[in-house]
C-alpha cells in the first residue's frame, strides 16, 4: 500500500468516505497528538558535522503531491530547532526520487537559512533534480533507484552504468558532482571543483579541478576536456597529476589508462591510433 493510500485510509476512518490530504496546519496539529502524517513526513538527522534532510519518496502518486504540504512540514520540523545545530552547519538533502526544480530548491535553502543552516549537498535519483541542483551551484550526487522487482537480478546487471548526466553549468570551487554513469559538462570545472563518474567524464570547457572517471573500477573509462589543466586525474584506482609544464599549444585532450599508467594525448585521431587498447584488457 502506498503512502498516499495509507493516508487516505486513515482520513476516511476519521471523516467518513471522504479522504483528504492534510494541510500544513493540520499536519502540525496531528503531530501534537503523536500522530505522524506519513504522506508528508520530513526527517532531520544529525550525522557528524552535517545535518541530513530526508524527504519522503514520491511513490506512485507524485502528480498528486502537494509541494506546499512538504514545505510546511519542513518549516514545522525546523520550529524550535534554531539552537539544535551550530550556525552555518552544512545540510545534505536526500531527495530520493522526488522531483524538485530550481525554485523549490531555493525555497528549501531559504527555509534552512532562517535557522542558520546552509544547504550544501543534494543527493537524488532524478536527473531533473540533479541538473537543477548543479545549476544552482550545489554539490550533487545522483544515484540509481532500482525497482523492487529487480532486487534479485545479478550483481553485474545492478552495476550497469546509468544514462549520461548532461549539465550546462560551471563546477565551482567547493562543489562536487557524482553520477553512476558518464558526466558531460558544458562549461568549466574550476580549481577546487570535483567530478566523479562511474563512466567517462567530458568537459566542454576547461578542466582545472579534480576528475575521477571509472570510479567503480572501470579502467576503460576516459577523461576528455577542451583544455586539460587538472589538479588531479583519477581513472579507476590510478591517480595522476597534470604535467608541471603546460602544453605549448592548447588542444582538446583525453586521459586514459595504458600499461604504464594514465596518459594524456590529443584527441585528434585518438580512436584510430588507440584502437589496440581493448585487447590488453584490465591491468
Amino acid at each position: 500500500m502506498s503512502l498516499k493510500e495509507k493516508h487516505s485510509e486513515s482520513s476516511s476512518n476519521n471523516k467518513g468516505d471522504q479522504p483528504t490530504v492534510a494541510t500544513g496546519a493540520e499536519a502540525g496539529v496531528s503531530r501534537a497528538g503523536n500522530q505522524v502524517n506519513e504522506y508528508s513526513q520530513v526527517s532531520l538527522k544529525s550525522e557528524g558535522e552535517k545535518v541530513l534532510l530526508i524527504l519522503p519518496t514520491s511513490g506512485k502518486t507524485e502528480q498528486q503531491t502537494d509541494w506546499s504540504v512538504l514545505w510546511q512540514d519542513l518549516k514545522y520540523r525546523l520550529q524550535g530547532s534554531e539552537h539544535a545545530w551550530q550556525a552555518g552547519t552544512a545540510v545534505h538533502l536526500l531527495a530520493k526520487d522526488r522531483l524538485l526544480d530550481g525554485r523549490q530548491l531555493q525555497t528549501i535553502a531559504e527555509t534552512l537559512k532562517e535557522v542558520k543552516l546552509q544547504l550544501k549537498w543534494v543527493c537524488t535519483s532524478r536527473r531533473q533534480t540533479a541538473v537543477a541542483a548543479a545549476t544552482a551551484g550545489y554539490s550533487v550526487q545522483q544515484e540509481k533507484m532500482l525497482p523492487a522487482i529487480n532486487l534479485e537480478v545479478e550483481q553485474s546487471q545492478q552495476q550497469q552504468l546509468a544514462e549520461p548526466l548532461y549539465l550546462q553549468t560551471t563546477v565551482r570551487s567547493g562543489s562536487e558532482v557524482r553520477h553512476p554513469g558518464t558526466i558531460i559538462i558544458q562549461g568549466d570545472c574550476n580549481p577546487g571543483g570535483i567530478i566523479i563518474a562511474a563512466g567517462d567524464i567530458l568537459v566542454w570547457g576547461s578542466l582545472r579541478g579534480i576528475a575521477h572517471a571509472g570510479a567503480m573500477g572501470n579502467r576503460e573509462a576516459k577523461i576528455m576536456a577542451l583544455r586539460m589543466e587538472p589538479t588531479q586525474l583519477r581513472i579507476a584506482d590510478l591517480i595522476a597529476r597534470a604535467p608541471e609544464s603546460p602544453p605549448s599549444q592548447l588542444m582538446p585532450e583525453v586521459a586514459y589508462i595504458t600499461p604504464e599508467g594514465i596518459r594524456i594525448a590529443q584527441t585528434i585521431n585518438f580512436a584510430k591510433n588507440n584502437s589496440f587498447l581493448k585487447k590488453f584488457g584490465p591491468w
